[in-house]
């Protein structure tokens, strides 16, 4: 499971990007994850909810944002997403077609905080 090893990662840039906001409590950290990135979902979640107890992110929501395979095909000039991870054919004209465009993703997209609250 080496969603395990990708969740541990997340949690450390993360955390990084928080000393520059003392006492801030992320709520939320949104990904992008291509279908080529070969990440379970469910698997990516509960490693989640484990690795990030006693953390700054503890509590908060993982937001993925599925990416499909969009190939650029040499015959036809034209980008097209692919049905199937099985089949690297142009969605137009049907010739195989190896140039992705998108779908190997597995990046952090955004990452919302609440502010530390300041005692007055």
């Amino acid at each position: 499971m080496h969603e395990l090893s990708i969740v541990s990662s997340i949690v450390d840039t993360v955390t990084e990007s928080l000393a520059a906001y003392p006492g801030a409590r992320v709520k939320e950290v949104r990904l992008r994850v291509g279908a080529l990135a070969a990440v379970v979902e469910d698997s990516l979640r509960f490693c989640y909810g484990v690795a990030t107890l006693g953390t700054p992110l503890a509590g908060s929501d993982l937001v993925v944002t599925k990416l499909p395979v969009v190939l650029h095909c040499q015959a036809c000039g034209k980008d097209g997403e692919i049905e199937s991870v099985q089949s690297f054919r142009c969605p137009r004209c049907g010739e195989p077609s190896m140039d992705v465009r998108q779908g190997r993703e597995l990046e952090i997209e955004a990452i919302e905080i609440d502010d530390a609250e300041v005692d007055a």
